[in-house]
């Protein structure tokens, strides 16, 4: 069953206005249509004793505007006034708890040159835990990352997960819950929507950064992990250590912390419930509901 993300009432934020969503509208000949030219951010907001509260929304801003920066996509709005008008979207939609997506569209230009206009879209929807709440079973990719010579991979693009959808829709038809991509190297890059952490002998272990879309939420465990004293190094991961890890989890936005119970049908033998990954998780819920202030040294 389709997922309904909005209905006649809900408003979405389109350049300054509030309208509703079943009156927006897009140009056919926009860019980000016909060539996927279009940079976006998936952000998160919870229902915390302070009241609703945005996770790292001026970060998550901040990374849209970069990420425009990287792609020649011109961003003429400043970050604070997007940050309020956002609360002010979940306010006006009675959402407490929600999942928001803020888009930058192309002006119609069928060349393929850099864009002379753009616009900016903020919609917010209830969603829970992309993957729920389940250990998940992956599959390594027939897929690869793109190349960072190919186009900037630090950038959020939506072309990018036309690559994410191809390997998401492979790992599924085989009967997994998702995938895992490796980069050109062969090396473990991440799944389709998260970055990946693998536990081994105490310690956990990430793919460092230039192949893949350096996450938040990775951020974030990596900075918890500082607060909380383990131990975490970036580096190269083969799919071999993927495979003979203790334990693994993936992180991001929409999936927020998420267990893994096995890759290519290869379970990993740590309890989750005693791994670092578990300890992550319970600390990352604290965090964004506020209940524990991380913030403060994070």
């Amino acid at each position: 069953m389709m997922m309904q993300y909005y209905n006649n009432k809900t408003l979405v934020y389109v350049d300054g206005d509030f309208i509703k969503a079943t009156e927006a509208s897009t140009d056919l000949y926009g860019q980000s249509l016909h060539y996927g030219y279009a940079a976006f951010e998936g952000i998160r907001a919870y229902k915390t004793h302070n009241g609703t509260r945005i996770f790292k929304a001026r970060e998550h801003f901040e990374r849209l505007k970069r990420s425009c920066a990287l792609a020649n996509i011109p961003f003429p709005w400043d970050t604070e006034q997007l940050m309020r008008d956002t609360y002010k979207l979940l306010e006006l939609n009675k959402l407490k708890d929600a999942y928001i997506r803020p888009l930058v569209m192309c002006d119609p230009n069928m060349s393929l040159s850099a864009p002379a206009g753009v616009s900016i879209v903020i919609c917010a929807w209830e969603w829970a835990a992309y993957f729920g709440d389940k250990l998940l079973s992956l599959a390594v990719s027939s897929y690869q990352r793109p190349n960072p010579k190919s186009a900037p991979v630090e950038a959020k693009l939506s072309a990018h997960y036309v690559n994410s959808i191809l390997a998401s829709t492979e790992a599924k038809a085989r009967g997994f819950d998702d995938a895992i991509l490796l980069d050109h190297h062969d090396k473990v890059a991440e799944a389709p929507n998260a970055n990946i952490f693998i536990e081994r002998d105490g310690k956990l272990y990430t793919p460092k950064t230039g192949n893949i879309l350096p996450g938040i939420t990775r951020r974030t465990v990596i900075e918890l992990c500082r607060v909380l004293d383990i131990d975490v190094i970036e580096k190269e991961l083969t799919a071999i250590e993927l495979k003979n890890a203790d334990s693994a989890f993936l992180c991001g936005t929409a999936a927020e912390i998420v267990g893994i119970h096995s890759v290519d049908s290869i379970v990993f033998p740590q309890n989750w419930n005693e791994s670092i990954g578990a300890v992550i998780q319970r600390a990352y819920k604290n965090l964004v509901l506020e209940k524990v202030n991380y913030e403060v040294i994070i």
